[in-house]
């Protein structure tokens, strides 16, 4: 149970509510996160949802910088095929002149959207396989002091050492991340069915690079944490009202809880939700002590990354104090 622990969000926008209340909220999550001992918080690149706040990574992890101390912050992460490798080196240059050793950089190689807003994102340029390797490596020589000599260059970024990690959700992520011998995060969290394998594949299969010398693996998983178990698995509902967008294809606002799911989802819908939040851990410190333990004993993790959709903002923090708990 003793691993770092840290948070990815969103910035939901609750019913009721706008971004700017999503974005107060990030904030005060963070710097509860940051007193509680939490090693990092990252941040999402999503496009077209009406109701997911983090469309722009680079700002908010500004943000949360500006208004915390120490907690390291990032993005889990940056969909590089939306950029070209130049601009995210400036930006994240910039990030960590501002805010030294404090910057994360992660990436994924999906557009973060539907396809239509991904056409428009992209200009029309549809990645081929080798297109997302090729991107990494120029954004890692961007970074780099041998690129002093190029005739292009990225201010500030130069010479700066911002972590890189690799996000994905299958096996060719992690077939990327042990051939260029980055640190992996699994997003488990929405995609459970390949963790243990990809886990497994990536370790075995690493190797080490000036980055990083021995595998270091993310997990991201659900948390919904309370007092007690009845509590939990109420306060649950708002994060299966969230899901249940995600399978209708719609952008739902993060709902109030509600005392019973019947007549909101079918049960078609319902098994769905179950099968793609497999890794959700719902409960008082005692049940989810019990369900971490058996967790870890399925997969090797070397940080375990919660995501905690609760509706009320007291609720959510009491949630992280509990997480937190767990594995101090």
């Amino acid at each position: 149970m003793s691993v770092p622990y840290s948070i990815l969000d969103l910035s939901i926008i609750r019913e009721d509510f706008d971004a700017k209340d999503a974005y107060e909220r990030s904030l005060q999550l963070a710097c509860l996160a940051e007193q509680l001992g939490y090693t990092r918080m990252w941040l999402a690149e999503h496009h077209n949802m009406a109701n997911v706040g983090s469309s722009a990574p680079q700002i908010l992890i500004g943000y949360l910088a500006n208004g915390t101390s120490k907690i390291r912050l990032g993005s889990g992460g940056i969909m590089l095929p939306n950029h070209s490798p130049l601009i995210i080196a400036e930006q994240f240059g910039t990030l960590a002149t501002l805010y030294p050793n404090r910057i994360d950089l992660g990436l994924g190689r999906a557009p973060g959207t539907d396809q239509t807003t991904a056409n428009i994102l992209r200009r029309g340029r549809m990645e081929s396989v080798q297109d997302f390797p090729n991107d990494l490596d120029d954004l890692q020589r961007y970074f780099s002091v041998e690129n002093a000599n190029q005739k292009v260059r990225a201010f500030p970024a130069e010479g700066l050492e911002v972590p890189i990690y690799l996000l994905g959700s299958s096996m060719s992520s992690a077939v990327s991340a042990s051939q260029k011998g980055l640190p992996y995060a699994f997003a488990s969290h929405f995609a459970p069915g390949y963790l243990i394998n990809a886990s497994r594949y990536y370790r075995e299969n690493f190797q080490a690079s000036e980055a990083l010398e021995k595998p270091y693996f993310i997990s991201c998983v659900n948390v919904i944490a309370a007092d007690t178990d009845e509590e939990a698995h109420y306060l649950a509902t708002s994060f299966y009202q969230t899901a249940l967008g995600i399978i209708r294809g719609k952008s739902y606002p993060m709902k109030k809880p509600v005392s019973s799911m019947v007549g909101i989802w079918t049960e078609h819908e319902a098994s769905a939700i179950q099968n793609m939040m497999a890794c959700t851990f719902i409960g008082s410190k005692e049940t989810l002590k019990l369900q971490f333990e058996s967790f870890f004993k399925q997969v090797e993790v070397d940080e375990l990354m919660v995501s905690t959709n609760i509706y009320e903002p007291d609720k959510r923090l009491r949630s992280l104090e509990i997480t937190a708990e767990l594995f101090q």
